[in-house]
């Protein structure tokens, strides 16, 4: 079997550390160097956001959810 046909390598950093929160987010995965420690622009809530979504002008996921339709 192959292993690597499976493997989804676009979501994962050359250490093979995840790159995104979840399946399916945009949110960047948080870790020692990239806290979830800001919040969301959008509902205010805290510890929401790493310095990485921040820099690409996201919302947390509840918002993006909701914005999209989702009403989660």
């Amino acid at each position: 079997m192959n292993y690597d046909a499976d493997f989804d390598f676009d979501n994962y950093d050359e250490d093979g550390n995840a790159i995104f929160a979840n399946p399916g987010s945009a949110l960047r995965a948080a870790g020692p160097g990239n806290p979830r420690n800001l919040p969301c622009p959008t509902c205010r809530e805290p510890n929401r956001l790493t310095a990485a979504d921040r820099r690409q002008g996201y919302q947390c996921d509840s918002c993006a959810d909701r914005a999209e339709g989702g009403g989660y």
